[in-house]
């Protein structure tokens, strides 16, 4: 018997058409956040020094770094949080399925 593993569960669900579409639509948001809080802890900074630098409080940080968010940052957010943990920002398009 397989044990059910998220890896498992993922594949699974993903056969699911629907499902497949809604991760589809979700998943730049999600590797967008996950990227930043990879550069911000490769920076060494905590999201408190974070909001000190962009001049915000802790709970603006860690809302915008929440890979659950609803809501989508606007482009000038991410470039001041891409400054203030040393880099820039490129985006690149590609094409659709």
């Amino acid at each position: 018997m397989t044990r059910l593993t998220f890896k498992n569960f993922k594949k699974k669900a993903l056969q699911n058409k629907k499902v497949r579409e809604e991760y589809e639509q979700l998943a730049p948001a999600y590797e967008l956040r996950k990227k930043m809080i990879a550069l911000r802890k490769k920076a060494g900074i905590t999201q408190e020094e974070l909001a000190e630098m962009l001049h915000t409080q802790k709970s603006n940080i860690s809302r915008l770094e929440n890979v659950n968010s609803k809501t989508s940052p606007k482009l000038s957010t991410i470039e001041e949080y891409a400054r203030a943990v040393g880099y820039s920002v490129e985006i690149r398009f590609k094409p659709s399925h």
